[in-house]
């Protein structure tokens, strides 16, 4: 009696798709993914859309008429590039509490067990913050220009500026993807992100000139890569050169990607065997 043959199984490895399109394809759908879900979650959206306009619509007439900057003539010039470099920095945070929300409900165990590029699963979510982050700045700025704040410089020029804000944002970003990959709930993400922003954006240039911080003080909010992202923004939106600030904070916003994002896959990795 013939014996039926048993079909071998096939290597997995085999059935891995390579290559750098591949890569792409991932990481979209995996921002996709998250793009998708914004329309069915709106309170999300609207309510970080709502905050940003609440800080430029506060700090602009709470502090606008008590405030003198050196140098600007207008306080607002001087504030609202400040506001928009916390407030894309803030939306950072969505990346901690999101990606803690995958881990703990066995989300992320279930995308790595898919033959899909490892990193896919951090990258889609930090560009789909990246977009979030957009459109979010765009309200915002539409806000300021209503009530008076100016591009007094090029055109080119502001354009440099915002495009800076959205990558400094982008390497915070991966900030939190770290934070979010590396504690064990989403109310931990979500605290755990606040803590090192508030000091960083408040300890800085955005709403005082530190000159007028302690001794002590303004040292560190001068060093603070905060400040000088925000001091390059500031000068490009107001037509004045940025010097090196320019230059330091293209540096700052490439480092801290880089490395946040090797150790944040490295952690996700580790995290998800």
């Amino acid at each position: 009696m013939a014996v039926a043959a048993v079909p071998t199984a096939t290597p997995v490895g085999g059935d891995i798709p390579r290559g750098f399109t591949w890569a792409v394809r991932d990481c979209w759908t995996e921002a996709s993914r998250h793009l998708r879900a914004l329309p069915r979650n709106p309170e999300v959206l609207a309510f970080s859309t709502i905050q940003p306009v609440m800080f430029v619509l506060l700090f602009a007439y709470v502090f606008g008429g008590a405030i003198n900057v050196p140098g600007y003539d207008d306080y607002l010039q001087f504030l609202l590039p400040g506001i928009f470099a916390q407030t894309v920095v803030f939306g950072s945070t969505f990346a901690a509490v999101g990606l803690a929300e995958d881990t703990t409900r066995g989300i992320a165990d279930r995308l790595r067990s898919l033959p899909m590029f490892g990193p896919a699963v951090l990258i889609g979510r930090t560009f789909a913050d990246l977009i979030r982050n957009v459109f979010t700045f765009v309200v915002m700025l539409v806000v300021a220009f209503l009530i008076g704040f100016r591009f007094e410089g090029s055109l080119a020029g502001a354009l440099a500026a915002s495009l800076l804000l959205l990558g400094f944002a982008y390497a915070f970003t991966w900030v939190n993807a770290l934070l979010g990959v590396s504690v064990g709930s989403v109310e931990a993400a979500n605290s755990a992100s606040f803590i090192w922003i508030f000091p960083l954006t408040f300890v800085s240039s955005a709403f005082v000139d530190p000159r007028s911080m302690p001794s002590w003080l303004e040292p560190i909010a001068r060093n603070n890569p905060f400040t000088i992202a925000t001091n390059a923004v500031r000068a490009l939106y107001n037509g004045r050169p940025p010097g090196a600030d320019l230059w330091l904070a293209v540096a700052w916003a490439v480092g801290i990607t880089v490395v946040f994002a090797v150790l944040a896959s490295r952690r996700f990795t580790a995290s998800t065997r």
